[in-house]
């Protein structure tokens, strides 16, 4: 009886939350522009392939990326575009779940600061580069401060290593998503020293699609387990790119 009451109680008192009350939970994606004269990648229709140009590019304004992609989505709300202080960062937008208190801030790079975006994005695995974004009556904390991180483009490690302030500043767990080529052994050592949790990553060639990113990010908004978070990632790939899904499962693994 005790226990019915108390679950009762905790059931009335969450729905008694406003939206702005309910506990709030941010993921920051860090996008490297698709760049045809910057990076080392096998050539895509020029249009798509202009890493300073945002608005149609592969990874961003194109029909599966991330700006595209997450704005034409029924789930989520582009909230507004944001300035920058970074001139790196080419277009910066806020997202909001139209089901959850959670939010994404999305930054585009451009494709010639492969390797500055990836710097960033590893050391807000570990804690550093926190973005503070104020919205409504409250401060939306981003970079170190996100639940979840995720990077999306060419894994630029293939080419070259990075050096940066890779140590957990403290304790709190975070998440990381990577979509890129055989992101697994290229992350991997950066990963261990930022002792983030690799929540999906990749072991072969693949389209840094944001379906993908997105599938994840359901399951992750719904607390979901690392595996079934990855299930989730490895069917809407094999959706999208027709691969089977038995081999969407070996592309898209989670933890080391």
């Amino acid at each position: 009886m005790r226990k019915t009451i108390l679950f009762l109680f905790l059931f009335v008192l969450f729905l008694g939350f406003t939206e702005q009350e309910k506990p709030i939970k941010t993921i920051h994606v860090f996008v490297a522009l698709c760049d045809n004269a910057n990076q080392g990648i096998v050539p895509v229709p020029s249009k798509l392939g202009n890493g300073q140009d945002p608005k149609s590019n592969l990874y961003w304004g194109a029909l599966y990326g991330v700006k595209t992609h997450f704005k034409n989505s029924k789930n989520w709300t582009l909230v507004k575009t944001l300035k920058s202080d970074d001139p790196k960062v080419l277009e910066r937008l806020l997202f909001k779940h139209k089901n959850s208190n959670t939010y994404i801030l999305a930054d585009a790079y451009d494709g010639k600061h492969i390797k500055q975006t990836t710097i960033d994005f590893i050391e807000a695995t570990a804690g550093r580069n926190q973005v503070f974004i104020p919205h409504n009556s409250s401060e939306l904390k981003f970079g170190g401060k996100s639940g979840l991180l995720a990077y999306v483009g060419h894994d630029g490690l293939m080419e070259f290593n990075v050096e940066g302030n890779f140590t957990p500043i403290n304790e709190t767990k975070r998440s990381a998503i990577v979509l890129a080529c055989v992101s697994k052994s290229y992350f991997k050592p950066y990963f261990e020293k930022s002792k983030v949790n690799p929540l999906v990553w990749t072991t072969g060639l693949m389209a840094p699609e944001a379906y993908t990113l997105k599938s994840a990010i359901d399951g992750w908004i719904l607390n979901e387990t690392d595996t079934q978070i990855r299930e989730r990632a490895a069917q809407a790939y094999h959706k999208y790119q027709k691969c089977g899904i038995r081999g969407a499962r070996n592309l898209l693994v989670t933890g080391y």
